[in-house]
């Protein structure tokens, strides 16, 4: 059956059918990748995020899969569709970063030593916050290598000391995988020769692709205003 996705009816008939699809494909051919879409559904289309923390948390649990445990952990982290559960997000976020999510290390690793007022009562953890930081690195996050560099840049007192050559590893990284702030950190390391020999010429090198992905950001955000001005 063809659909007119320009008419209303057409449009609420073709979701019903995609919210089917999904519930026979996660309930009775119980393929993990139809449950994940099937909470992404009540999520994004009916707005019950009540019965899609239901879905993430089974799909989680039973399969294993690792988006699912990512989603089920931001659930329990911001309140959303259940009570707002810390010690349950930072397990989900553990379940998620074992599966292979990345994103999931990251933000288990901040709540190991984040000074977020939601996550106050949970005691810091900086080596657990480092290991799970470090293999969201390891997982090309770039935000993570830069967040990680940060913290061997100041060091931590009486808990973390100050390294520079970590720093400048991790922050080459972050660079590496496209962190603009990381390529402004590495430029000044090299001109100052801090956690790594000197070299004005590669400082140089660094300040320039900082530079240039400053201004491609800047080209997308004012493409993506352009866009939403058209729209009005």
């Amino acid at each position: 059956m063809a659909f007119d996705l320009k008419k209303e009816e057409d449009v609420k008939e073709f979701l019903e059918n995609i919210g089917i699809e999904y519930r026979f494909g996660c309930f009775s051919e119980r393929k993990p990748e139809s449950c994940h879409m099937l909470g992404d559904y009540l999520e994004g289309v009916k707005k019950d995020f009540e019965k899609a923390a239901k879905v993430f948390r089974s799909n989680c649990d039973d399969s294993s899969f690792a988006k699912s445990c990512y989603k089920f952990a931001n659930y329990n982290f911001l309140g959303k569709g259940l009570k707002q559960n810390m010690d349950e997000a930072f397990s989900y976020y553990l379940k998620g970063c074992t599966a292979g999510d990345y994103d999931s290390c990251l933000n288990g690793g901040l709540m190991c030593i984040s000074n977020t007022p939601t996550v106050a009562q949970r005691p810091k953890d900086y080596d657990k916050g480092l290991e799970l930081l470090d293999k969201a690195c390891d997982g090309r996050n770039a935000f993570s290598c830069y967040y990680i560099s940060g913290i061997f840049i100041q060091g931590v007192k009486n808990v973390i000391g100050k390294d520079m050559t970590k720093a400048f590893s991790y922050s080459l990284k972050a660079c590496e995988l496209g962190n603009m702030y990381a390529c402004a950190n590495v430029s000044q390391m090299y001109r100052k020769g801090d956690g790594v020999e000197q070299d004005v010429t590669k400082g140089e090198e660094y300040k320039k692709k900082a530079l240039d992905m400053q201004d491609q950001m800047k080209e997308q955000m004012q493409l993506q205003f352009q866009q939403g001005t058209d729209q009005v």
